[in-house]
């Protein structure tokens, strides 16, 4: 594709800086971040060196860029290959996973002499997601018999930030287990300790707590932050849902539409509000699983209970992070497309088109992920 003049890879630095977890994969972050991790050398996220210094999007696939691909596509997996990566606000080239001549284009961008039969695969298990969140790419990853380094599997400083205080007043019963005299301050320092990738010596009260040895906790952890990624997401989410569901009535076609766009129009809304707040619910109802299980380490005092919760709950990320997908999408870019609620109009084609893929979305279930097992 063109690519130092797509909006998406211009703005390069302002994605590295403020991208959300779910929808960027910064692996040259990364590799700042942890290059000298050994594991980051011997379990590379992809074989390929330029392909590991890239950034993978979740990227919604405007009109504009529908003749790319052979069939239509609501969601794509674009790769970004900075031009130079000192200075990201110089650009870079970009494709899609699957795009017309893909392959080409990805041996052109990355030639290292690298064989990229592992790399091209990995791509196809990526674009299979709905999301880019590290608990439901590790778990996929995971079955699909990819070895990867922790390292690779971290929340984003962006949500990291916006994450902090919900975290904080989420742990803190246990907390006051671990800290009878604790503050807010050691709240925060937990926090932040908590949302990181290396397990620092402050959170070892909260091992002792759960009566985990190290290396249970070090795998706990993941999922516990997984639960509480989960757990924000949603809560982040319910008033620009609760927006979506207000305004999806009074969406009105501009102009003429045919009789078939209209009715179809008129009976989407309806399906789509219901299936929003259905989907909603089964997130909610999973993540009271986690709710239980904290429960009854903190009020009940069986940490057991919640260490044998933690070891099986990333089989529950597939689901969850394809619900959280489902939803961030639809909040999001309804937000993106109608920013001011008393302008709800737009082309009869235009509204079909978004209804259409909301509706797709919405239908999806997590066999999309489980079916390819």
């Amino acid at each position: 594709m063109s690519t130092k003049n797509s909006r998406a890879v211009r703005d390069l630095a302002a994605l590295q800086k403020t991208a959300s977890t779910s929808r960027v994969l910064n692996l040259l972050g990364i590799r700042n971040k942890h290059s000298d991790d050994p594991d980051y050398a011997t379990k590379p996220f992809f074989l390929n060196p330029t392909l590991n210094e890239s950034l993978v999007v979740k990227h919604k696939v405007r009109p504009d860029e529908l003749y790319v691909f052979k069939s239509r596509k609501p969601v794509a997996t674009k790769i970004i290959i900075p031009f130079e990566k000192t200075d990201l606000n110089l650009g870079g080239r970009s494709l899609f996973v699957g795009q017309t001549g893909w392959l080409d284009m990805l041996q052109y961008f990355a030639r290292d002499g690298q064989d990229f039969s592992r790399d091209i695969l990995l791509l196809e298990v990526l674009d299979e997601l709905p999301s880019l969140d590290p608990f439901i790419l590790r778990e996929h990853l995971r079955r699909r018999g990819f070895d990867i380094s922790s390292c690779y599997f971290g929340i984003s400083e962006a949500d990291m930030t916006r994450m902090q205080n919900y975290v904080g007043g989420q742990i803190q019963q246990l907390i006051s287990l671990a800290f009878p005299n604790g503050g807010s301050a050691r709240t925060e320092k937990l926090a932040i300790a908590l949302l990181g990738n290396n397990i620092d010596e402050v959170l070892e009260p909260l091992r002792h707590v759960m009566r985990l040895d190290p290396d249970t906790f070090r795998e706990g952890l993941f999922s516990w932050k997984g639960f509480l990624y989960y757990k924000w997401s949603l809560s982040d989410m319910i008033p620009k849902l609760a927006s979506v569901i207000k305004d999806l009535p009074n969406i009105q076609p501009s102009g003429r539409g045919s009789f078939d766009q209209l009715r179809y129009v008129e009976q989407a809304r309806g399906r789509i509000i219901k299936a929003i707040r259905k989907k909603s619910a089964d997130i909610t109802g999973s993540l009271k699983v986690y709710d239980d299980a904290y429960r009854e380490l903190t009020e009940s005092g069986k940490p057991l209970a919640f260490r044998d919760f933690l070891m099986n709950a990333p089989s529950m990320f597939l689901v969850l992070g394809e619900g959280i997908g489902v939803v961030s999408h639809i909040a999001s870019f309804w937000r993106y497309r109608f920013p001011n609620p008393e302008d709800l109009q737009t082309s009869a084609d235009e509204i079909a088109d978004i209804l259409q893929d909301f509706e797709a979305s919405l239908s999806s279930t997590e066999a999309s992920v489980w079916g390819r097992e």
